[in-house]
C-alpha cells in the first residue's frame, strides 16, 4: 500500500469513525492531438497519466452520502433517496463546486432508475485542478466507480464515460465531449488510443522507441464554465448546420470555402471549422505516425495543431504560446502543443529519452524567466484506466 493510500485511509477513519472497505481510482489524460474535435465527432489521441484520483469507501445502510476530501478539507452531506425530490440539490454559484461533480454523478444513476444505497468516501488527487488534464473527469469516473460498487453494480467502462459526460453536461453546466471520459475509464497501460468520438471505437497505438512524453503545466488557470468553451462549441454546430452535415466531422475545406463565398458563414465561424477539419486529419496522421514509429512526423503534426488552436481556433493564450515555443527551442524536442480545451493550463511535447531530464529542467528554468507562475514539469508514461484498486 503507498503512503497515499495509508493518509487517505487515516483521513476516512478519521472523518467516518471506522475503515474503508474498498478503493477505486482514475486517471487523468494528456490529449497528444486532437483538440477540439470530440463534440464534433471527430478523432482524438490521448493517454491516461499517472496522475489520478483515489477514493476510498464504505457502503452505508441509509439514502445519506457523505464525502471528505483531503484537498479542499471539508465534509460534504447530501442525500439520494426519493425524499429529495427529482433532483439532488446543486450549488448556486457560478463555478462549479467540487462537490457538484459528485452529486452530478448520484444523479445521472437515479435517472437510470438505480435506487441507491448512501456511501461514506474519502478522496483525494494529484490532477492539477483547471490544468487541462482532465480533473474533472477523472473525479467523475473515480465517484461512478464508487458509488456502483457500493451498491453492489457493474456497468462497462464506456457507459461509465457516457454517464459521466451526461453529469457534467447537464448538472455542471460545461457541454463537453467524450474525450475526458472515455480517456479516464477505457485507457490502456502503456498505450495512447486512436478515438472515434463518433462510434467510441478506441484503437491501441504504443508511443515510439525512445521517445517521453512531457507535460509543461503553464501555471494559468482557468475554469471551462466562465471561459469561452461553451461558445467555440456553438461556432462548431453553428458551422455544421450552415454546411449542411450533422458534425464537423463531415464537413472538407471545400465545403467551408464554398459557404463562405455563399455568405452562409463569417470569417470567425470559417477559421473555427477550418481548424476542426484538419486537425481530423492530422489525428488520423498522428496515429499512422505511432504505428510505423514515425516520431518526428507526429512532433510535426503536434507543431501544426498549435498553431491552428492558437490561430483559427482561438484557445491558446501567452503562457501556453511560451511555453510550446521553448519547447520547440531546446534539444531533443520534437514537437509541443497546448493540450486540454485552452485558455490555460499545459502543453505536451514529444521528447526523446536522453534528452528528456535536461528538457524538463531548462523548460522551466526558460518559462520562469517570463512568467512568475506555480508552474511545473514532468514526464509521464501511458497509465491504465480507471478501475478498483487494493486497500492492503
Amino acid at each position: 500500500m503507498d503512503q497515499r493510500t495509508n493518509e487517505l485511509r487515516a483521513a476516512f477513519k478519521h472523518a467516518f469513525g471506522s475503515d474503508p472497505q474498498a478503493a477505486v481510482r482514475a486517471p487523468g489524460r494528456v490529449n497528444l492531438i486532437g483538440e477540439h474535435t470530440d463534440y464534433n465527432d471527430g478523432f482524438c489521441l490521448p493517454m491516461a497519466i499517472e496522475r489520478d484520483v483515489l477514493i476510498v469507501y464504505r457502503p452505508r445502510s441509509d439514502t445519506t452520502v457523505r464525502v471528505q476530501s483531503l484537498q479542499q478539507k471539508n465534509l460534504e452531506i447530501f442525500d439520494v433517496g426519493p425524499s429529495e425530490g427529482k433532483r439532488i440539490h446543486k450549488s448556486s454559484q457560478v463555478s462549479a463546486r467540487w462537490a457538484d461533480y459528485i452529486k452530478g454523478c448520484a444523479q445521472v444513476l437515479r435517472e437510470e432508475g438505480l435506487k441507491l444505497h448512501g456511501i461514506d468516501m474519502a478522496l483525494t488527487g494529484d490532477v492539477p485542478l483547471g490544468s487541462g488534464l482532465s480533473s474533472s473527469a477523472a473525479l467523475e469516473v473515480a465517484t461512478l466507480h464508487a458509488l456502483l460498487g457500493a451498491n453492489g453494480l457493474t456497468f462497462s467502462a464506456e457507459k461509465i464515460a457516457k454517464l459521466a459526460q451526461r453529469a457534467e453536461n447537464t448538472y455542471v453546466g460545461i457541454n463537453c465531449g467524450i474525450l475526458d471520459q472515455l480517456s479516464s475509464a477505457c485507457a490502456v497501460q502503456g498505450q495512447a488510443m486512436l478515438m472515434d468520438c463518433r462510434t467510441l471505437a478506441l484503437t491501441p497505438a504504443p508511443l515510439p522507441k525512445g521517445l517521453s512524453v512531457v507535460i509543461a503545466d503553464t501555471g494559468k488557470r482557468r475554469g471551462l464554465v466562465e471561459s469561452q468553451y461553451n461558445e467555440r462549441r456553438s461556432q462548431c454546430e453553428a458551422g455544421a448546420k450552415a454546411l449542411g452535415v450533422s458534425h464537423l466531422r463531415d464537413a472538407t475545406m471545400h465545403g467551408l470555402w464554398q459557404a463562405r463565398q455563399a455568405g452562409k458563414l463569417d470569417a470567425a465561424a470559417v477559421k473555427r471549422c477550418e481548424h476542426v477539419v484538419a486537425e481530423n486529419g492530422r489525428t488520423v496522421a498522428a496515429f499512422a505516425c505511432l504505428t510505423s514509429g514515425n516520431g518526428e512526423a507526429l512532433g510535426q503534426l503536434m507543431d501544426q495543431s498549435h498553431a491552428d488552436l492558437r490561430d483559427k481556433f482561438e484557445v491558446s493564450c501567452r503562457e501556453l504560446d511560451d511555453m510550446s515555443a521553448i519547447a520547440r527551442s531546446l534539444p531533443g524536442c520534437l514537437g509541443s502543443r497546448m493540450t486540454g480545451a485552452g485558455f490555460g493550463g499545459c502543453t505536451v511535447s514529444l521528447v526523446r529519452d536522453e534528452s528528456a531530464p535536461a528538457f524538463a529542467s531548462e523548460l522551466a528554468t526558460a518559462y520562469k524567466r517570463l512568467h512568475d507562475l506555480p508552474m511545473a514539469v514532468y514526464v509521464t508514461r501511458a497509465a491504465a484506466g480507471a478501475g478498483p484498486v487494493p486497500l492492503a
